[in-house]
């Protein structure tokens, strides 16, 4: 069911986004006059499809693209049969340079503009909720297996990244930190000050979900928030509102330290010394402690919900405000973009580990359906679609782009023969990234 939750949010937003892209050429072009022969959403053979005025809408059963059809233009149906004889006024290469121009770039901005306003909406409807830097040095980090590689330690509190103040736990995690050449923490361990540098091409190993849970958490304390009908926890006699402080006698203060324990009993009987909240909501009395026996399941758990005992920081945000902080967000998507493709060109970051096709795209998304999460996501792909479109390979709309500043700058317009060569290129380019990507989604998943 997860898998088809995740195909599902995936082709939706596919749709949505190239539905949008292709309808930029196409009212572009038909601003200028050009004929627009057909519309696709998707790829053929055709599922359904209908004629308004000179233009044919299609929805194609492979949905992984789409395209308009322009009449008198090289593109990938590489349909050269008319380009012998005279330029019809209504083909597209018989307008002018700048014309084509915004014509190949009307998918891009569209792409743009959605991707914008998409995190302007979310910014102002849900605003800012995060862990503030406050929290996270009172209470430390929790340093996993590749947390630990680079040196950081459980209860390390981090003060500083690259020598400057943060805002947030997710400042820590953010590609920014990974993409730097000379990376580091400034952590307070043990009453001491140090520095705790980020290995060049470290990114690598964050390139999936996996591995990013895989690195570090925040470290909290925390009670029982509920407890799952039939689980151990109930028959164990846990109620919601109940602190754990030890486990067969082992002191608990804070969640991973209860995860460690009972993941050290797994399959065992234990212990449990439980401080539980008054009915009055009054602060409970630990020398009060219950003393509980439940069973830990195999896999280490009880079967009860935490809640953070920790506070959280929100901003709201005017819709004035959240023009500005969207369009960042959004722009910034790109930037990360452009610098991790760097990163893989100079050989820091594996294109295997980096690149996702459509699987590894779906598993972002989720099994299960949000449509907050699908609209960040969609958001985000929107910019990634404008970015990678506007890379200057041919048959992409960049590599269009490219042909036609040529020709604006230099007054000569490169041959059609070229041009239909160039698109040969560029499609054989596409194709191979496109197996690439989808044949390394299969390895990363059976692998």
């Amino acid at each position: 069911m997860e898998g088809l939750v995740m195909a599902a949010q995936l082709l939706l937003g596919l749709s949505i986004l190239v539905g949008l892209h292709e309808l930029g050429h196409l009212v572009a072009a038909k601003m200028f006059g050009m004929r627009v022969e057909q519309y696709y959403i998707g790829f053929p053979p055709k599922v359904f499809g209908f004629r308004f005025g000179e233009t044919e809408y299609n929805l194609g059963a492979i949905p992984l693209g789409g395209f308009v059809k322009i009449s008198g233009m090289i593109d990938e149906s590489l349909d050269t049969e008319k380009l012998s004889e005279e330029p019809k006024e209504w083909e597209f290469r018989a307008k002018p340079a700048w014309q084509r121009l915004i014509v190949m770039m009307g998918g891009i901005i569209i792409n743009v503009v959605t991707g914008i306003i998409i995190f302007i909406i979310l910014t102002y409807q849900f605003g800012d909720t995060y862990l503030p830097k406050e929290e996270v040095v009172k209470y430390g980090i929790v340093a996993h297996d590749l947390g630990k590689e680079i040196g950081l330690e459980t209860g390390d509190k981090i003060t500083q990244v690259n020598g400057h103040d943060y805002q947030s736990f997710s400042d820590l995690v953010d590609a920014e930190v990974f993409l730097g050449d000379s990376s580091y923490y400034t952590v307070e361990r043990n009453g001491q000050t140090l520095e705790v540098p980020i290995p060049r091409g470290f990114l690598d190993k964050l390139s999936d979900k996996e591995s990013i849970s895989n690195f570090i958490d925040p470290r909290f304390p925390y009670e029982v928030l509920d407890v799952v009908k039939g689980s151990n926890a109930e028959k164990a006699g846990l109620q919601a509102g109940d602190k754990i402080v030890s486990v067969n006698g082992q002191s608990v203060t804070y969640f991973d330290e209860l995860q460690y324990f009972l993941k050290e009993n797994s399959g065992k009987e234990v212990t449990l010394k439980v401080v539980r909240k008054p009915e009055n909501d009054a602060e409970p009395i630990i020398n009060e402690a219950e003393t509980l026996t439940a069973e830990v399941e195999e896999d280490g758990t009880l079967g009860f919900h935490t809640k953070q005992l920790v506070d959280l920081g929100f901003t709201d945000y005017t819709f004035a405000q959240a023009i500005p902080k969207g369009t960042e967000e959004a722009f910034n998507i790109v930037w990360v973009s452009i610098r991790g493709i760097g990163k893989i060109f100079s050989g820091e970051v594996s294109a295997s580990k980096s690149i996702s096709g459509p699987i590894g795209i779906a598993q972002i998304f989720g099994g299960t359906w949000d449509w907050v999460r699908f609209w960040r996501m969609t958001g985000l792909l929107s910019m990634v679609l404008a970015f990678t479109n506007f890379l200057p390979i041919p048959a992409l709309d960049g590599g269009h782009v490219a042909f036609l500043t040529y020709e604006i700058v230099s007054g000569r317009k490169p041959s059609d023969k070229f041009l239909e060569g160039a698109q040969k290129v560029g499609m054989v380019i596409l194709l191979s990234l496109m197996t690439f990507a989808i044949f390394n989604d299969i390895f990363k998943l059976f692998f």
